[in-house]
């Protein structure tokens, strides 16, 4: 055999010991996983060896889950957790998915985002997998579809864990260990043990909640699960789906404040931050306060163990423009009273009323004489034509609707008159 042919042969035997090096340095785990991981159990230090025994103990078939769970983890959490807290949360995961039929349908991406992860937010890291598991299957075990294992897990969930609601609680974002020591919690404690009980089913769910509603009355945290290819939301004390009383707050969120958005919750990073945690209260740091109310700025000063740089707990998804199309759907659903009328509001930044773009999104107060009856946030040029913001309000009536955009220095009122019919619509033309 000539040089050149043996040197050619070497080439290429040495392009395949790469290859397949490439190919099985995490055996059983796809090689998309290669350079997250490198990552990760770099970051872990120490603690690495920990995050290789639970990836190279795990079975087969749970190797992928292990991998996209390792390589997503907060940095807190790679140099703390043990091999035996990530395998056992593994296995139950994996017996939900093959014991219930809505987890085995589940697409990966979800199970493994929604179903998988081990905690929510900032709260204390509970080996809570296999406890839950063993509590509520015996719920969930004689239910053939999702909306009713939800139910059979929410109604009866504050008596088979003994946590109800309690402003006394020793902290905001309890585990469903501590909850369950102290026997109370409050919304976001409550929304933690609620989304465990779920996931421990195999019910894909997240947190959700605001930092601050709009009318700056406080925050709220509450439950979403993923039902028929979408997410609706749940409470601990639980009414029925898509249905609370927050709802009427969260469809007056401001979508063009951060301060005021609607958060979901996300394991895998999406770039943005959970705003409404109390992790994630430090990115509102750069949010100035001078505005608020007294008791607002006091809210975000007491605000406890805020980190000032590196990764959050968890990450977040905007899902605001969810809960407007919610209310205002459920306005228009709403049986109107014998006097009232549905009144449509869209505000425009000059004469072209017929073209999107000249829709601005601006807070519109409506006032009865001195008093407020009611408030919202008008279409962006981006939203659909058929969009509008809707009041209830009394026929034959005088009103006054105060437009303002603080960014766009705007700030302008509007006399008027609502007619006879069981719907109106107002195209509030701002003047330069």
């Amino acid at each position: 055999m000539n040089f050149n042919k043996v040197k050619k042969l070497l080439i290429v035997l040495l392009s395949l010991s790469v290859f397949w090096s490439c190919q099985s340095k995490y055996p059983g785990v796809p090689e998309f996983y290669n350079t997250l991981l490198d990552s990760a159990f770099v970051k872990a230090g120490e603690n690495a060896v920990e995050l290789q025994t639970a990836l190279t103990e795990v079975p087969k078939e749970q190797k992928e889950g292990m991998a996209f769970i390792i390589s997503y983890m907060p940095q807190r959490d790679l140099t703390t957790l043990t091999a035996a807290f990530l395998l056992e949360n593994s296995e139950y995961a994996y017996k939900a998915r093959e014991k219930y039929s809505w987890c085995a349908t589940l697409p990966d991406s979800v199970f493994f985002n929604e179903v998988l992860p081990y905690a929510n937010i900032s709260e204390t890291r509970d080996l809570w997998r296999k406890d839950f598991f063993e509590r509520f299957s015996k719920y969930a075990d004689d239910k053939d579809n999702i909306v009713d294992a939800i139910f059979a897990i929410a109604r009866p969930i504050n008596k088979e864990v003994k946590v109800e609601y309690n402003t006394k609680r020793s902290k905001v974002d309890l585990s469903p260990t501590e909850a369950m020591a102290e026997n109370m919690a409050t919304c976001t404690g409550l929304s933690i043990i609620l989304t465990d009980a779920f996931r421990s089913v195999g019910i894909p769910t997240r947190l959700a909640g605001t930092a601050m509603w709009t009318n700056y009355k406080g925050n709220h945290t509450w439950s979403e699960v993923w039902v028929d290819n979408q997410w609706q939301f749940i409470e601990y004390y639980p009414d029925t789906l898509n249905k609370s009383w927050f709802l009427a707050d969260a469809g007056k969120a401001d979508p063009n404040n951060i301060l005021h958005w609607i958060y979901a919750t996300s394991y895998k990073p999406t770039g943005l931050y959970y705003y409404a945690a109390v992790d994630g209260a430090h990115v509102l740091d750069s949010i100035d306060t001078s505005g608020f109310p007294e008791e607002m700025q006091a809210r975000f000063k007491r605000m406890e163990s805020r980190p000032k740089k590196g990764e959050p707990y968890i990450w977040g998804v905007n899902v605001t423009q969810n809960y407007i199309d919610l209310y205002q759907k459920s306005m228009e659903n709403s049986t109107l009273k014998e006097n009232e009328l549905m009144a449509n509001f869209v505000v425009f930044a000059d004469e072209n009323t017929s073209k999107s773009e000249s829709r601005i999104s601006c807070r519109v107060d409506i006032f009865e004489g001195d008093e407020k009856v009611d408030f919202g946030y008008s279409p962006r040029k981006t939203d659909d034509m058929n969009l509008f913001l809707k009041f209830r309000l009394q026929k034959n009536t005088k009103y006054t609707a105060v437009v303002t955009n603080p960014g766009e220095e705007i700030n302008q009122s509007f006399p008027l008159i609502t007619g006879n019919n069981e719907a109106e619509e107002f195209k509030l033309v701002l003047k330069n």
